[in-house]
């Protein structure tokens, strides 16, 4: 079993389209190479629900005395999430060293197979959830997600600041008008920070309504930009 590239899809601010991003982005990419993803929102995960796969769960094998998850395969990308393990109408009520032993699971306890690339749809936030990915999974790369607002923009410096201190390199950054935004975002703080920007998703009907695949050119773009540069 090898991931030749980890990718973390990340934004302390929440409702900024990773999870969209995340999806569209793997779909798109698993025409051409082996794609996983782990959803590690442990507390509202999603993309269970993007590829309307909510009553999928995952086959549990015994490997070696262990029990291990085979992931849930759709159009060939191998998808592990809490979502398919915690009943639709239950909420994890957890501290932190439980919200880290879940994501801890998923990721040690998960049949991943030979991938190219496993993408990593990142919680919002800043806390427990980015300490154990950036320590057990070892992302190679970051790729950072905020909207034209400027309160995702603030909320990206802290992103920023997280990735920095856990020594994960971050890649660049997209720009999501997931609200349809009539002006451009101020990004020249995440320029002057050396942040370069790689693809703008304009707001686009089909995703809005979980339609994933008529990928929109900013997808497609960041797709190359991953596959020619990570």
């Amino acid at each position: 079993m090898m991931i030749k590239k980890i990718i973390a899809i990340a934004s302390a601010k929440g409702g900024v389209g990773k999870s969209s991003i995340t999806a569209a982005l793997a779909l798109n990419m698993s025409k051409s190479f082996k794609v996983g993803i782990l959803d590690a929102d442990i507390y509202g995960p999603n993309q269970h629900i993007l590829f309307n796969l909510q009553d999928a769960k995952p086959n549990l094998i015994t490997v070696d005395d262990k029990k291990m998850f085979q992931p849930v395969m759709h159009e060939g990308i191998s998808i592990n999430s809490m979502g398919f393990i915690l009943d639709a109408d239950k909420a994890a009520v957890w501290r932190g060293p439980m919200l880290s032993g879940a994501i801890r699971q998923l990721i040690e306890s998960t049949i991943w197979g030979d991938l190219d690339f496993l993408f990593i749809d990142m919680p919002p936030g800043t806390g427990d959830a980015y300490l154990t990915i950036a320590s057990e999974i070892k992302p190679d790369a970051c790729i950072l997600v905020t909207t034209p607002n400027k309160l995702a923009v603030a909320d990206l410096i802290k992103t920023i600041s997280t990735m920095n201190k856990l020594a994960v390199n971050i890649s660049g950054y997209v720009e999501n008008n997931i609200a349809n935004f009539k002006t451009n975002g101020d990004y020249k703080i995440l320029e002057d920070k050396g942040i370069p920007f790689i693809s703008s998703i304009p707001f686009d009907e089909d995703i809005y309504h979980f339609d994933l695949n008529n990928t929109p050119n900013g997808i497609k773009d960041l797709s190359s930009f991953i596959a020619s540069t990570v």
